[in-house]
């Protein structure tokens, strides 16, 4: 794969079919989109060929280029200009749209997990400086790469400034449904500033959560047996002494206790240990607010909630039991008077206590989002479902990214940890027994 090339044959901008109309122009951003990284999501979508004889690339190109024209209308905002006072500008700029022909065959692609490689088939990285050169800050970018083989890619960066992955899903099957010719029944909602006014915050800088060192990312596969297996291990029933829990951990929460405490483990292992070690996850507002909103309702509607050890504690590093109780509890936190803190100015208090705790060093933080429910395996153009669609990178330590395999029986895991902690990660003997697959890359550097 060391000779694979990316040539890039076009690019250019991509505007709404039609004008956005003039009260619809100017929209502030919400409360939750200020708390948003300052980053792009980075989703590949990869289909393999049937019969490369038979594809008109040109084709389906224009067929691409005129619905993503059409979807616009409904999601405008995509298309607009972020301002300095945290609104948009619907200016109908247009999103980024380029072409590339890449140098090998996309069966030599799926045949080994590469980070490296993988973002090339991105219009550019996660990490928001990427698109600076722009004259403005691009909120969707996509780029249609085209393999020899006749497969295909569809590398698309959309900005989390605006948008979170419930959002960016919500937009990939509205366009994939206008593409093959089939009824939109999606009306997105843009009023999530009505709900979270957006606060002062010039203390916040979302440029410090991202990583200053070089990371790598490891892709772990969890097949429906072993996770099976994760579930019952973290079973309050295994244990005579928890019974009285009376729960049964999600899958996703058994996945994390797992990785929660291997990367503990490491952490725990240092010369000077961090005193507190938590694991945060992200929780959907949608769901969780009274009345609930819409899935549809696009922005950033998520909240982080938390779960920590100390370092007094004596829990073991391989107790999944405990940590996914610990993960179970947390996350049932995440309920309607929690949204009515984060609807009052009580919350700043809060935030800039919790910023402060994290940044003086004493603890460390392992960040999980799950993407286990999103329907991206039903992102069909009008040439069948995906082969495969990942989440190739994020630049940031220890965040884990989790998505549902084609089957939607497992689950694969991007961990995303420093170069010198993933030494011991590739060879944890009580991590290993549980993963399906597992394929290492080299490094990134941001």
């Amino acid at each position: 794969m060391a000779t694979m090339t990316v040539k890039t044959s076009s690019k250019e901008t991509i505007k709404p079919s039609s004008p956005t109309p003039q009260h619809l122009r100017n929209h502030n951003l919400s409360f939750m989109d200020q708390l948003a990284p300052n980053m792009y999501i980075p989703i590949i979508i990869f289909y393999q060929a049937k019969n490369d004889r038979d594809i008109d690339h040109v084709q389906r190109s224009s067929q691409l280029k005129k619905s993503l024209q059409q979807t616009l209308n409904l999601f405008y905002p995509l298309a607009g200009t972020i301002k300095e006072d945290y609104s948009i500008d619907y200016d109908d700029s247009g999103v980024e749209f380029c072409e590339a022909c890449i140098g090998c065959k996309l069966s030599e692609v799926l045949q080994q997990f590469d980070a490296e490689i993988l973002n090339k088939f991105l219009p550019f990285g996660a990490h928001n400086n990427d698109a600076k050169t722009q004259s403005r800050e691009v909120l969707l970018a996509i780029q249609y790469n085209i393999f020899q083989c006749g497969g295909l890619a569809i590398g698309v960066c959309v900005s989390h400034r605006i948008a979170d992955g419930t959002s960016a899903t919500t937009f990939l099957n509205a366009w994939s449904a206008t593409s093959r010719g089939d009824a939109v029944a999606i009306c997105p909602k843009f009023d999530l500033a009505n709900f979270f006014p957006k606060k002062d915050m010039h203390w916040y800088n979302r440029d410090n959560l991202l990583s200053k060192e070089k990371i790598v990312t490891r892709r772990l596969v969890f097949n429906k047996s072993s996770i099976a297996a994760l579930r019952e291990k973290a079973s309050p029933a295994a244990d005579s002494q928890v019974k009285a829990q009376h729960y049964f951990p999600t899958r996703v929460e058994a996945v994390s206790a797992l990785i929660w405490g291997r990367l503990m483990a490491i952490s725990k292992s240092r010369p000077t240990p961090a005193k507190f070690i938590r694991a945060s996850h992200v929780v959907n507002l949608r769901v969780r607010m009274v009345p609930p909103m819409p899935i549809h309702s696009f922005g950033n509607l998520w909240y982080n909630t938390y779960a920590v050890v100390s370092s007094n504690e004596n829990i073991d590093n391989d107790n999944t039991l405990i940590l996914a109780s610990k993960l179970n509890n947390a996350i049932k936190g995440i309920n309607d008077d929690c949204v009515k803190q984060l609807q009052s100015d009580a919350i700043l208090d809060s935030l800039k206590k919790a910023i402060e705790r994290y940044t003086n060093g004493g603890m460390e933080s392992f960040n999980f989002t799950s993407w286990c429910t999103f329907p991206f395996y039903d992102v069909d153009f009008g040439w069948g479902k995906p082969t495969w669609v990942c989440c190739p990178s994020v630049p940031f330590k220890n965040a884990i990214v989790m998505m549902s395999t084609k089957d939607g029986q497992g689950i694969e895991a991007y961990v995303n940890i420093s170069e010198e902690d993933s030494i011991i990660f590739d060879s944890d003997q009580k991590l290993l027994p549980f993963v399906s697959r597992k394929i290492m890359e080299i490094s990134i550097e941001y």
